[in-house]
């Protein structure tokens, strides 16, 4: 004998099949943004859902900008995301001053967006993370350089202005992806002046550099004591045009955060 389903059975299936399907992991999870700021003991926040969209500046944070531009500006879905335009080699970034990390050690999270990165000239070399404070290196855990004799844009580590010179530690496993969003994570060990790198989540020990391992002279590569630490875009070399990135879940905290 077949049975038929009750009405009221009937309209708990339709309205579970009828449930939205969440999107793969990206930038514009609201859910998840929300999460991050919301966390305890984070030494730095910003998800820019409370900032005016328009020209990007908080009491939060200050601008260091050069040819150059911050804007606040809704995605897709209607999030807020960080707009940073700079014109040829200029700089753009979010500044965040007054920053002590305890044992001046920290992780970083970013979610980023490169629309193109540079393909001339040659050896042509950008920043998206620096940070600076008492001493002499400036280090950026997350820049690049590309790469003519392999044609290819590459994530690396680097620092200038101290003993070691001026390097970036590219690596051919770490291909700097433009047109799509990546969450970058980074964890500054003072403990041996060691760098490492995460991209969505899972680890690039190439890119790792320490006190006696980086690409710089052959000195030890040694921290400042961190007070700032930037987070937009710079590139040194001549080049005509302008360059476009999203920043989205900017977080730095004591442990690691996470994607």
């Amino acid at each position: 004998m077949r049975k038929r389903l009750s009405s009221a059975v009937l309209a708990v299936l339709l309205s579970v099949v009828a449930l939205p399907v969440a999107d793969a992991a990206g930038p514009d999870q609201a859910d998840h943004r929300l999460k991050t700021c919301a966390r305890a003991g984070l030494l730095f926040c910003e998800d820019f859902q409370q900032v005016p969209t328009g020209a990007g500046t908080s009491l939060k944070w200050g601008v260091d900008t050069r040819n150059g531009s911050l804007e606040v500006e809704r995605d897709r879905r209607g999030q807020k995301v960080l707009h940073v335009r700079t014109e040829g080699n200029g700089r753009a970034f979010l500044k965040v001053d007054d920053f002590a990390a305890p044992g001046n050690s920290f992780y970083g999270r970013v979610r980023v967006r490169v629309e193109a990165f540079p393909d001339a000239p040659d050896w042509a070399h950008y920043t998206l993370v620096e940070a600076t404070g008492d001493g002499p290196e400036v280090v950026r855990p997350l820049g690049g350089q590309y790469v003519p004799t392999l044609d290819k844009a590459l994530w690396g580590v680097g620092a200038d202005g101290g003993p070691t010179g001026d390097w970036t530690n590219w690596r051919e496993s770490a291909p700097s992806k433009a047109g799509a969003w990546q969450c970058v994570e980074w964890r500054m060990d003072a403990s041996d002046n060691r760098i490492t790198l995460w991209f969505d989540g899972k680890p690039n020990p190439d890119l790792t550099v320490s006190t006696r391992e980086h690409g710089g002279n052959q000195v030890d590569f040694l921290f400042p004591r961190f007070d700032t630490v930037k987070l937009g875009w710079q590139l040194y070399q001549p080049n005509e045009g302008s360059h476009d990135l999203w920043l989205d879940d900017i977080a730095l905290g004591a442990d690691r955060i996470g994607c």
